[in-house]
């Protein structure tokens, strides 16, 4: 790699504008350029070149921001300011952030919010088995063949569901702890043994817990959080299997 030079995607996730995922999105649909012309996706440019979307100069953000929100349901989990209900506009940070992962709409609870695109990238990668929690209630008894069912691997969307830790905590309610991000994995494994959702709170990632904090509220993660968040995050890669191995 010569020095000083990345890739555009990587660049515009430091500058804590989009995650990598969302800034090859953008090169594809032609909105991002450098230096006055259009960027290739996986191009390597200058960290002090003009990078621009759409006509927008970016600058790298000078604060690292990590946020906890208690998401209520209703809100979407999406960057874009122009949707009504999207969870950027519902904080309203004034440092621009975007979501770390995503909470459907109909559910609420943890949800982190940065301008970190590697640090976004280390806590969402599948390959890196980082734990969420999550408590369900569903619409009706919860029972010792269901509990067993949803640890072993439920099939959904073309694969199975890794072996994961599932506690009954009341008649309807269990914990369920994943380390795998599937689109509605929960409601989806649920539905596979007949149950509806009919509540889906996520209430910790990794090491980071609700606690006391109220529904709608968010705050900045303390100075110790981060510490111990950086420390499990050390083995972890940013990159998918694929950029890992070539």
């Amino acid at each position: 790699m010569m020095d000083g030079m990345l890739r555009i995607n990587k660049l515009l996730g430091d500058a804590g504008v989009c995650s990598r995922r969302e800034a090859d999105r953008w090169v594809a649909d032609g909105r991002v350029t450098v230096n006055g012309q259009p960027v290739q996706m996986g191009q390597r440019i200058s960290s002090d070149a003009d990078i621009r979307v759409d006509g927008r100069r970016i600058h790298r953000e000078e604060r690292k921001v990590l946020l906890m929100l208690n998401k209520p349901r209703g809100i979407i989990c999406t960057a874009r300011r122009d949707e009504r209900d999207s969870v950027v506009r519902f904080v309203g940070y004034p440092i621009r952030v975007y979501p770390v992962g995503r909470l459907d709409k109909d559910s609420e609870g943890l949800l982190l919010l940065t301008n970190q695109g590697e640090l976004v990238n280390r806590i969402m990668r599948s390959g890196n088995y980082h734990e969420k929690e999550y408590e369900v209630t569903v619409d009706r008894e919860i029972t010792e063949e269901f509990v067993k069912g949803m640890g072993a691997g439920v099939p959904v969307l073309d694969t199975v569901t890794r072996p994961c830790k599932v506690t009954k905590t009341g008649t309807h309610m269990f914990r369920i702890v994943l380390t795998q991000g599937l689109n509605r994995q929960v409601r989806r494994m649920c539905a596979y043994f007949g149950y509806e959702v009919k509540k889906l709170k996520r209430v910790r990632i990794m090491n980071l817990t609700l606690k006391d904090l109220p529904l709608g509220e968010y705050r900045e993660v303390s100075g110790e959080e981060r510490a111990e968040l950086e420390r499990l995050l050390s083995g972890s890669s940013s990159l998918s299997w694929k950029e890992r191995h070539g």
